[in-house]
């Protein structure tokens, strides 16, 4: 999961450069890319850390009232990043060109907000790991 979040933040700080009414070729494949990274770490962050409490196999009371307290912000940045991806993942519509750019600047501060929950999260479930930085 660490490894998807490493990816997606990388190709986040290249999409953010993009001006779309300038966007070629190059600018598409890292939308697309950006896009199935995305969906890929979301997936992979619900069954990596909310699966198993939301399926109520997580026995610590402490890490699940967390995980009960913080899940409306993380339902609410998969909903915001599901809409980017069906949005932007076949490119930038004319019609979307001055919407761009504030909704890559919204999805980051989504993304923000849930790395910050996760790593909280994790910190719950891992009391021994080290921090996350």
């Amino acid at each position: 999961m660490l490894d998807g979040r490493r990816e997606l933040l990388s190709l986040y700080v290249k999409l953010a450069k993009i001006q779309p009414e300038n966007m070629d070729s190059e600018d598409q494949d890292l939308m697309e890319e950006f896009c199935q990274a995305l969906v890929d770490y979301i997936a992979a962050a619900h069954f990596c850390l909310y699966d198993r409490i939301e399926s109520g196999r997580e026995r610590r009371k402490a890490v699940a009232e967390f995980a009960q307290k913080i899940y409306p912000h993380i339902e609410e940045s998969t909903r915001i990043s599901l809409e980017f991806s069906e949005r932007y993942n076949s490119g930038i519509e004319q019609k979307d060109h001055s919407n761009f750019v504030l909704h890559v600047s919204k999805l980051g501060e989504y993304l923000t907000t849930r790395i910050e929950l996760e790593d909280r999260l994790i910190q719950c479930l891992l009391p021994s790991a080290p921090k996350i930085a």
